[in-house]
């Protein structure tokens, strides 16, 4: 429940506010408008221009506060990622959550973090002191402080594939594979657990589909059990670097 309002016009007068106790950020307002028992004081960033888009080089730029249905209407936008963003959430949903918000809040069956994990994707992060780290060591322990752009390179190939119960439900299984002109092949896996799970990142990108099998060994919930999960994964991952070569 929030029970103070702050609109805060400067990053560091933002920064200032999310030091204090049971404070916490409000971009698209899809969470924390959420009714819940503990007592919120809210901070929103939406004067602070961190919505933009941008291509920088050969990667692309998000603003923390950038929606995903702006990311997913950009010319800028990969189809592969297109398609995980509309199984991430409806369009209502999408036209107010933000990126940062989605990752900060994702769980195990994020068809955007999967995508984003595959792509090596990096969070620039503002506590202390402004730091850059990778979405996989983001994602295990999700460190207090204002995430303020999320960047992930265009330059490579990218596919993506699902099974789910349904074709707008959120997937059982979900696999998102990126190769670099290198050779550099990561695959990540989701549908299952607190957040998905990279299975690959070398260039022995022939062991795709094992990598993929192995990541759900323990994989079993109420949605399907850890044998379908492996075989499934592994199919999927075949079909994913089939598209890329």
């Amino acid at each position: 429940m929030i029970t103070a309002y702050h609109r805060p016009k400067t990053l560091d007068e933002a920064l200032a506010l999310l030091t204090q106790p049971d404070t916490r950020p409000l971009g698209g307002g899809t969470l924390l408008s959420q009714g819940k028992s503990d007592s919120v004081h809210a901070v929103d960033l939406q004067l602070l221009g961190l919505d933009s888009l941008r291509v920088n080089g050969n990667a692309l730029e998000l603003g923390a506060t950038l929606t995903l249905q702006t990311l997913l209407e950009s010319e800028h936008c990969p189809e592969a990622l297109k398609r995980a963003l509309k199984l991430e959430a409806p369009l209502n949903i999408r036209n107010s959550a933000t990126v940062a918000g989605t990752l900060v809040s994702c769980d195990g069956r994020s068809t955007f973090a999967t995508v984003l994990l595959a792509f090596d994707a990096k969070i620039t992060v503002i506590s202390n002191q402004s730091s850059v780290i990778s979405l996989g060591e983001f994602l295990p322990l999700r460190p207090r402080g204002l995430i303020t752009s999320i960047t992930f390179p265009l330059n490579l190939k990218l596919a993506f594939e699902y099974v789910s119960r349904t074709p707008a439900d959120k997937p059982i299984v979900c696999v998102a594979l990126a190769q670099w002109n290198s050779g550099r092949t990561r695959l990540a896996v989701g549908g299952y657990g607190k957040s998905p799970m990279l299975a690959i990142d070398g260039t022995a990108s022939d062991d795709v589909a094992t990598a993929a099998r192995n990541a759900f060994h323990e994989a079993t919930d109420d949605y399907g059990s850890a044998e379908y999960r492996m075989d499934v994964a592994s199919t999927l991952a075949k079909r994913c670097l089939g598209s890329v070569n």
